[in-house]
C-alpha cells in the first residue's frame, strides 16, 4: 500500500524523505479528498497484465511510453531533475507507473501543505489536472516509470503560480465541493 505523509520545511536534499518529527502520516482516503488515485498492479507482468489493460481501456489512456530517470540514461539528467522538482501543474491528468526503482510524488493539500507520496514498483498513480505538484528520486537515483496519456501526450508544466488556467480553477472548485 502506497505511503505518504506530510513534510518538514527543510532545504536539504530533495531526495531525503523529509518527515516531520513525528510523522504526521496521510491515509489514501485523504489523497482521495484531493482527487489522487492510488492502484497497485503487477509491474513484473506489466507487458500481458489485464489489470492494466482493463484500466487502459476504462480511462481512454490511448498513448504510453517508458521513461528511465537515471544519471546514464537520460539526457539532459541534472537539469531534468531540477525541472521535474519546480512546483507545477498540467492541463490534464498525470498519470504514472512506476515499473522499477522509486520516488517521490510531493502535493499540495487543500491548506497548501505539502505531502509526499512514496512511489516504488507496481505503485500507479493519477494526479488530477490543476493540482500544483512536483517529482523527485529517492536517495536511490533510479525510477522507471510508465507515463500513460489520453489521446496524444502533452508534456507542458506551468510553474506555480498558474491560477489562471480552467484546469486550476476547476481543481479548486473540485476541492471546495469535496469541503461541504
Amino acid at each position: 500500500m502506497v505511503e505518504a505523509w506530510y513534510m518538514d520545511e527543510s532545504p536539504e536534499d530533495q531526495r531525503a524523505p523529509h518527515r516531520l518529527q513525528p510523522n504526521r502520516a496521510v491515509a489514501l482516503e485523504q489523497l482521495r479528498q484531493l482527487g489522487v488515485c492510488y492502484r497497485k498492479l503487477d509491474a513484473d507482468n506489466y507487458e500481458a497484465d489485464p489489470c492494466l489493460k482493463e484500466i487502459r481501456k476504462a480511462e481512454n489512456y490511448s498513448w504510453m511510453d517508458i521513461i528511465t530517470i537515471q544519471k546514464d540514461k537520460l539526457p539532459n539528467y541534472e537539469e531534468k531533475i531540477k525541472t521535474f522538482y519546480e512546483e507545477h501543474l498540467h492541463l490534464d491528468d498525470e498519470i504514472r507507473y512506476i515499473l522499477d526503482g522509486s520516488g517521490y510524488f510531493d502535493v499540495r493539500d487543500k491548506d497548501d501543505k505539502w505531502i509526499r507520496i512514496f512511489m516504488e514498483k507496481g505503485d500507479m498513480i493519477t494526479l488530477p489536472a490543476g493540482i500544483y505538484h512536483r517529482f523527485t528520486l529517492d536517495e536511490n537515483n533510479y525510477v522507471k516509470a510508465m507515463r500513460l496519456f489520453v489521446g496524444e501526450p502533452v508534456w507542458t508544466a506551468y510553474n506555480r503560480p498558474a491560477d489562471h488556467f480552467p484546469a486550476r480553477k476547476q481543481y479548486m472548485k473540485f476541492l471546495t465541493e469535496k469541503a461541504q
